[in-house]
């Protein structure tokens, strides 16, 4: 998947899919560009993530590097993604519709479910990206008044993040601190993430 390997050191504790542990979010992005079926093949994967009453609360707003949006998306950025994000091949504002309108509503109503539900959306792209040779690398640290006027939100959406997606680049030319952390991090044990029964 990239001309620059990484030694992943990641075993599931239980019998699981590869792509699951292939997948990871790297910094160091290539300039290789990505064309928009590539991109939304995997937007497509996001598509058929499970959502409460089927609401789909999930929306996407992308450009690719060049487009006219990328710069503004880059912009918003803190200063410390801004050191590598900007050189990925494409960046998606990752965002959701507050209200729905469930079985036997006669008009919207708030939808408690739309950040879990969009979050599973998330993960569908990230591994769809994983089993299509691209890397994703999601981003909390941005401006998100800044994002939201660039993607012209509506009033009854919320950003959640930025996504980087490109191929991987050369390491070396990241900054000491991030080129010393590009490698799959490890997981905790299961045994401390899931219980059978009651919590403590």
């Amino acid at each position: 998947m990239s001309n620059f390997p990484i030694e992943n050191k990641r075993k599931a504790d239980h019998p699981i899919h590869s792509v699951f542990t292939d997948r990871w979010s790297p910094r160091s992005f290539s300039n290789d560009a990505i064309t928009e079926d590539e991109l939304l093949t995997i937007l497509e994967a996001a598509r058929w993530a499970p959502s409460s009453f089927n609401a789909q609360p999930w929306r996407f707003a992308y450009a690719l590097r060049g487009d006219s949006l990328f710069q503004p998306l880059a912009e918003s950025m803190n200063a410390a993604n801004q050191q590598w994000a900007p050189k990925a091949a494409a960046l998606v504002a990752v965002t959701s519709f507050k209200l729905s309108m469930p079985p036997g509503a006669q008009a919207l109503v708030p939808n408690g479910a739309h950040t879990f539900d969009t979050g599973a959306a998330w993960a569908c792209l990230a591994i769809q990206a994983t089993f299509s040779g691209w890397y994703s690398h999601a981003m909390g640290g941005i401006d998100f008044e800044k994002a939201s006027a660039a993607i012209n939100l509506p009033n009854d959406h919320q950003l959640h993040a930025l996504v980087a997606i490109g191929k991987r680049g050369d390491p070396s030319v990241l900054p000491d601190a991030l080129r010393e952390r590009e490698s799959p991090n490890p997981r905790k044990p299961i045994r401390e993430l899931a219980v059978r029964g009651k919590f403590l």
